[in-house]
C-alpha cells in the first residue's frame, strides 16, 4: 500500500464524523498503540500541509493522541466494572476487543485467573455501558469474533454469536468490524446493523513474499489446496488471484462420537490434480489445535508434495507448539503464516517456521475511512493490490537473478 494521505486528494478530503477516539481493551494495548501511531503519522502529515482543507482526522480538544484511557478493574470476588478516564462526549469511538487474549489475568479469591472469551465480552459490554450514550457513535472492532464458531444450530444448541451481535446492536453499537468471520452469514442476526467481515488475504501474501524469496508462482511449481469444504471460498480466491490450480480435501468424520466438542476426523479424501513436486499453499480461517493441518500435511507429503505453507488468519495453537516444532524439523511443514489479530505467545513469535502478518496499518485504514464516512469497498477488495504485489515480487526475483528450477 502506498501512503494513505498521498492517496487522498485534497478535493476528496471530508469532515470527520466526529473527533476520533480509540479504546484498546485489555490484551489489545499493543495493537491499539500501533494503530494510534499510524493515525498520528497521517494526522501530522495532513496538518503539515497547512492549507484550509479539512484535516484527515479530527482530534479532540487538549489531546495528544487518539487513545482514550479506560480500565476494567475487578473486585476480589471476580466481579468487574469499567472506568473511562477521559471524556468521550461527541466522539466517534472505536473499541478494540480481543476475546482470545488469555494472557490477561485477574485475581479472584486470591487466585490468578486467565480471562476467558466470556470475560472479555463482559468487559466490552461494561465499556459500552460506561460510555453511557455520551459518544456520538460507538464502533466495535473484534478481529476474532466472540463465539464465531457457535454460529448455527444443529440440534438443541445455543446461538451464542447471534445473541452477541444482537446484544451489541441493542446497546447502540453502530458498526461491528471483524476479520475473517467463521461464517459471515451470521450477520443475518442483525439485518439492520452494519457488519463487516474483513479478509486479510493481501497482508498474508505480503508477509509470505517478504520472508520467502524463492516461490515460483506458476502452475508448474505451485498449487493451492483447500483443507475442507468450509475453506473453499478463500482458497478459490487465492487460486484465482495467483493463477494457480486448486485441489481439495474432504474430511470424513465419525458423526456417532463427539471428542473435545467435535466429531473426530476419520480420513482426509483428496480431489484434484497431482501435487507431486509442487509447493502447496493451504489457507483456513482458524488454526486451533493444529491436528487437522498436520494430518493434511502428512497426506500431501504422501502424494510427494514439495514445501507446504499453511496460512491461517488466527493461529491459536490451543494444544501448544511441540507438534509443530517436530513437524518443522521433519520437513512436514515449511512455514505457517498468521496475523497479529489475536494473542500470540513469545514462543510462537520466535519459532523459525512462523511468519506474522501485521494487520495494524490495515486496521488503521479501516478506522480512518469509517471516521470519514467513506466507502470501504476498495479496502475490502484486495484483488488489484495482490496483482501489483505479485508483479513487484516477480520483478524483484528477476533483479536478484532468481531462476525457476
Amino acid at each position: 500500500m502506498t501512503d494513505f494521505v498521498s492517496n487522498w486528494n485534497n478535493d476528496l478530503l471530508t469532515v470527520p464524523f466526529g473527533p476520533l477516539g480509540i479504546i484498546a481493551m485489555p490484551g489489545c494495548e499493543e495493537a491499539g498503540q500501533r494503530i494510534n501511531d499510524y493515525l498520528m503519522k497521517w494526522y501530522e502529515q495532513q496538518a503539515a500541509l497547512e492549507d484550509n482543507t479539512p484535516l484527515y482526522t479530527q482530534m479532540g480538544a487538549n489531546r495528544k493522541d487518539f487513545l482514550i484511557e479506560a480500565h476494567c478493574p475487578r473486585f476480589g470476588t471476580g466481579e468487574g466494572k469499567a472506568i473511562i478516564k477521559d471524556s468521550v462526549r461527541g466522539y466517534d469511538i472505536y473499541i478494540l476487543c480481543d476475546p482470545g487474549a488469555y494472557n490477561v489475568t485477574y485475581k479472584m479469591y486470591g487466585m490468578q485467573v486467565p480471562m476467558s472469551p466470556d470475560d472479555h465480552y463482559q468487559d466490552l459490554k461494561r465499556i459500552i455501558a460506561a460510555i453511557g450514550g455520551k459518544a456520538k457513535r460507538v464502533n466495535v472492532i473484534m478481529p476474532y469474533m466472540y463465539e464465531g464458531r457457535q454460529h448455527r444450530r444443529s440440534s438443541r444448541e445455543s446461538l451464542d454469536c447471534a445473541m452477541m451481535l444482537q446484544e451489541l446492536e441493542g446497546m447502540g453499537v453502530q458498526n461491528i468490524i471483524t476479520f475473517d468471520a467463521h461464517d459471515p452469514r451470521v450477520q443475518n442476526a442483525i439485518p439492520r446493523g452494519s457488519f463487516e467481515s474483513v479478509m486479510p488475504s493481501y497482508q498474508i501474501l505480503k508477509a509470505l513474499f517478504r520472508e520467502q524469496k524463492d516461490l515460483c508462482i506458476d502452475r508448474n511449481h505451485m498449487m493451492i489446496v483447500s483443507p475442507d469444504e468450509g475453506a473453499l471460498d478463500r482458497n478459490i480466491f487465492y487460486s484465482s488471484v495467483l493463477g494457480l490450480d486448486m485441489g481439495f480435501f474432504y474430511k470424513r468424520r465419525d458423526y456417532t462420537r463427539v471428542v473435545n466438542g467435535r466429531n473426530p476426523i476419520i480420513a482426509h479424501e483428496y480431489l484434484g490434480d497431482s501435487v507431486e513436486g509442487k509447493d502447496i499453499l493451504v489457507s483456513d480461517d482458524i488454526l486451533s489445535s493444529g491436528d487437522s493441518i498436520l494430518d493434511l500435511a502428512r497426506q500431501l507429503k504422501k502424494r510427494k508434495a514439495n514445501r507446504i505453507f499453511a496460512a491461517a488468519t488466527f493461529g491459536l495453537f490451543t494444544n501448544g507448539l511441540d507438534a509443530f516444532h517436530q513437524a518443522y524439523e521433519e520437513g512436514l511443514i515449511h512455514r505457517i503464516i498468521s496475523t497479529n489479530l489475536t494473542y500470540r505467545t513469545p514462543e510462537l513469535q520466535a519459532a523459525p517456521w512462523f511468519i506474522e502478518a501485521d494487520m495494524s496499518k490495515y486496521t488503521a485504514y479501516i478506522i480512518a475511512t469509517l471516521n470519514h464516512e467513506r466507502s470501504l469497498s476498495k479496502l475490502l477488495t484486495p484483488y488489484d493490490r495482490i496483482k501489483k504485489l505479485i508483479g513487484r515480487y516477480q520483478e524483484q526475483q528477476a533483479q536478484d537473478g532468481f531462476r525457476l528450477v
